[in-house]
């Protein structure tokens, strides 16, 4: 029984259960084995606490005891008399009659004074078959008297009720009424709690320090709270998050639809001018603004970040979870593994490698008649196709289901692929940086029958199926993009897909629980969504899609997502607006642009910046005229920001040695370029308080007009649209294109893919194709050295100059300082 209940409880289409048992199986066990928000009967103990603490919009009063309340009219000041009313019922029948203001006293049938507390008694309720040796003579006339036995009283008890026989009455017809007044109430609540829920969120309290701890300090110094707690404040049902210890959840995607007619809030893009190796805080800024929305105004935010890279975080970079008082915690589960997304993406794309290699082994040492005997083997003397190899038939154009009926010719095209191996473009992937796996050799193995060819691997996150994660819409379209993927030509030049080598199926099992989003809290206990991490150059390096939508469901139509674009606004705004905005079907409302007055000083002619190395005087000591000279950066990144028809508020990242002078020079320049408001931010030092004022610009910039619009055309040549991105982003006076991109995208344009949108995968520290060009760059030509696409994805990724997929490791990597304490197992050094 129990475990029919548990089955039922699981289940979503059930939204009730009623329990029609023998008495003798009512146990706590049973009762308690159902969920409180299906339990009809409010037998368990979850629902009769709620009752006997007087919760009674919170629980089901059980059907009985209703039954006996409506029976029971005008019982005030009386008294009630239980007899043989046993366990939860009795508990639940008690605690209501005494709510109505009647003396209630329980006894069973055996008690010495049963016969004296019947003679005074103005209600009798009977909860069980009377034993034939206890007489009833005695019961007060005029007495009310109810039977709740589960069995009919033999008819020829009258229970003394000669004088008024119409007091005598039984439960039956109407505890089933009452049952089914439940099952409506309860569906009525399930209704109820289907629709969108205003969010009861209490924030985290903040006692910043000064000087600032490490990141790692003041995570550790803040409590958060558990997860499902999180959840249930903001509007997230208990069956819509699968818990991930006590402070990460993944979120089920089932909440789209239950949310489908939710109007959707605002949506706020976090960019950046171009930046110094440090970076500007562009993280920092997006998690400060939804704890200054949040904690600060009480405006419903959702901050949605990309997960980083286990690489840089041994590497070089540190941890990504923002800083100071402005960051996701626990930081080191943000940055450590997190939910194993990128361990799925890992193992995927190693399948797709192995499968790939695998076939070119296979087809070149068997017949086709051998290759047909093991693609399509007999299985309990059967022999069939599985519903993959079919779509690979129909799209080789043979229509038949039987494999008993092809022809040599149709086999010979069904098994053979004939990958060319010099096209492979599907790299092995691990979250480590390896600069020895750049390049490598496979194949050496004497069982590899001498297929022997150069290979390399890249980090995981550079893979396409992060690519994937981050802009498909749901299951179906993940499961259609993977397919898509094309991982080398074959020997007459046509594409090879993962859906060609039968694998798509079994890459979408791998995947099927990373793509849910992983909730997470800042500092002040606001809800951050961590989904997908590409890399910012050969892909859009944006967070996902279905993180943005499930968000802007949850604030509700005065709410707000705020989400970050990698890299300086050139590229990573560029590509959200271009690429994650055509895929999503999402318009922003506002940008948030990120500048510090350190980067301004560099583009106005200040030395080089290195990471790790101490900054030189001329960014410690105010220099307006530099900053002035730097400016021209920001502006830049402004006019591009209007090229798509979106207000930009630009956020000011203050740093202790920023001068008041040269923090009121940035944002009059600011407002005089164009930008709908210039704010200065401390929330690094003081948390969401420091980004108040940010928030409010924000809030003000998103109720105006907005006329968003793409840059261009996918109908337009690949060519042209290269074009556009350079002359109209970048500054450039025109592009060259080298022989090999030429081909390429020749080759793309023959086989269809020259409708997709273009990702620039160029250095993020110049508006140019060279990393020592500061400031704005003019009159320089945009050479394309390749051109590659990311057809799964959806998009063309022309190269700006060599781009590396594998970082590597420095002379000192971040790893010397990460330690773990043996005793408490907490994490040190970690940034």
């Amino acid at each position: 029984i129990v475990s029919e209940i548990l089955r039922l409880n699981e289940d979503p289409n059930v939204q009730g259960l009623a329990l029609d048992l023998p008495e003798s199986l009512y146990s706590s066990k049973v009762l308690n084995a159902v969920k409180p928000e299906k339990d009809v009967d409010g037998l368990s103990s979850v629902n009769l606490g709620r009752l006997v603490h007087g919760d009674v919009c919170d629980c089901l009063v059980p059907p009985t005891v209703c039954a006996v309340r409506e029976l029971l009219e005008d019982i005030g000041g009386k008294k009630v008399l239980l007899v043989g009313v046993r366990g939860a019922e009795g508990a639940a029948l008690q605690s209501v009659l005494q709510r109505q203001g009647a003396a209630v006293l329980s006894c069973h049938w055996e008690a010495p004074q049963l016969q004296s507390e019947l003679r005074h008694a103005d209600a009798v309720v009977f909860g069980s078959m009377k034993p034939h040796d206890v007489p009833v003579s005695c019961i007060k006339p005029g007495a009310t008297v109810i039977n709740c036995a589960h069995h009919p009283l033999p008819e020829k008890h009258s229970y003394g009720q000669q004088n008024n026989p119409a007091a005598e009455k039984t439960v039956g017809s109407l505890a089933v009424a009452m049952r089914m007044q439940n099952m409506v109430k309860n569906m009525e609540r399930w209704i109820q709690s289907q629709q969108y829920r205003k969010w009861d969120l209490h924030s985290l309290k903040l006692q910043p320090l000064s000087p600032v701890p490490s990141d790692i300090e003041i995570s550790r110094a803040q409590s958060p709270k558990a997860v499902d707690v999180l959840a249930k404040e903001i509007g997230l049902l208990t069956d819509e998050i699968e818990i991930y210890g006590q402070t990460k959840a993944k979120v089920r995607l089932s909440l789209l639809e239950r949310l489908k007619d939710q109007p959707d809030g605002k949506y706020v893009l976090v960019a950046g001018i171009t930046p110094t190796p440090l970076g500007e805080g562009k993280s920092t800024v997006t998690v400060g603004l939804v704890q200054a929305l949040t904690a600060h105004l009480n405006i419903n935010s959702f901050a949605c970040l990309r997960q980083p890279s286990q690489g840089p975080t041994f590497g070089v970079k540190g941890g990504a979870a923002g800083g100071g008082y402005a960051q996701v915690i626990p930081m080191e589960e943000f940055n450590l593994h997190l939910t194993g997304d990128i361990h799925a993406i890992t193992a995927a794309n190693n399948l797709l490698a192995a499968a790939i290699d695998a076939r070119i082994l296979h087809e070149n040492t068997q017949s086709d008649k051998s290759l047909y005997n093991r693609l399509v083997p007999v299985v309990n003397g059967v022999r069939g196709f599985s519903p993959i190899q079919l779509a690979r038939l129909r799209r080789l154009g043979i229509n038949k289901t039987d494999p008993k009926n092809l022809t040599e010719e149709e086999i010979s095209k069904f098994v053979r692929l004939d990958i060319d191996p010099s096209t492979i473009t599907w790299q092995r992937v691990v979250d480590t940086n390896d600069r020895f796996l750049r390049k490598i050799t496979v194949g050496q193995a004497n069982t590899e029958k001498r297929f022997v060819r150069q290979a390399q691997f890249d980090i995981a996150v550079a893979s396409e199926i992060m690519a994937i994660l981050a802009l498909t819409t749901s299951l179906q379209d993940m499961k259609e993009r993977l397919g898509r993927m094309v991982v080398a030509n074959d020997k007459k030049g046509q594409p090879v897909t993962a859906e060609d080598l039968g694998v798509t199926g079994a890459l979408a099992v791998l995947m099927k629980d990373a793509i849910k989003p992983t909730l997470m809290q800042t500092l002040e206990g606001t809800p951050v969504f961590v989904h997908a991490g590409p890399f910012a150059n050969i892909a859009h390096g944006n967070s996902s899609v279905l993180a943005d939508k499930i968000a802007l469901k949850l604030v509700g139509q005065k709410g707000f997502v705020v989400t970050e674009a990698g890299f300086g606004a050139d590229i990573g705004m560029e590509k959200f607006f271009n690429i994650k905005c055509r895929a999503s079907g999402l318009v922003p409302s506002v940008v948030v642009l990120v500048a510090t007055v350190r980067a301004l000083k560099m583009h106005g002619g200040g030395p080089n910046v290195t990471a790790g190395a101490p900054l030189k005087k001329e960014y410690t000591e105010e220099n307006l005229q530099l900053v002035a000279d730097g400016c021209c950066n920001l502006q830049k990144q402004i006019q591009i920001t209007q090229l798509f028809g979106v207000p930009v508020v630009v956020a000011l990242n203050v740093f202790k040695t920023d001068s008041p002078a040269e923090i009121d020079l940035v944002c009059k320049i600011a407002k005089e370029s164009g930008a709908f408001d210039a704010v200065p931010c401390n929330h690094w030092s003081a948390g969401g308080k420091g980004a108040v004022k940010l928030a409010q610009a924000v809030e003000k910039a998103a109720n105006q007009k907005t006329s968003f619009k793409y840059l261009y055309s996918l109908e337009l040549p690949i060519v042209e649209k290269i074009r556009i991105i350079a002359q109209k982003v970048y500054g450039a006076q025109d592009i060259e294109l080298s022989p090999a991109a030429q081909s390429q995208i020749d080759r793309y344009t023959r086989q269809g893919f020259g409708n997709l949108p273009i990702c620039m995968a160029k250095t993020h520290l110049s508006l140019s194709h060279e990393p020592e060009r500061k400031g704005v760059p003019t009159g320089f030509i945009l050479p394309i050295s390749d051109v590659r696409a990311s057809i799964g994805a959806g998009f063309i990724y022309p190269l700006v100059g060599t781009m590396s997929t594998m970082p590597g490791l420095p002379t000192r990597p971040c790893f010397y300082d990460i330690d773990l304490d043996p005793i408490t197992e907490q994490v040190k050094g970690l940034f």
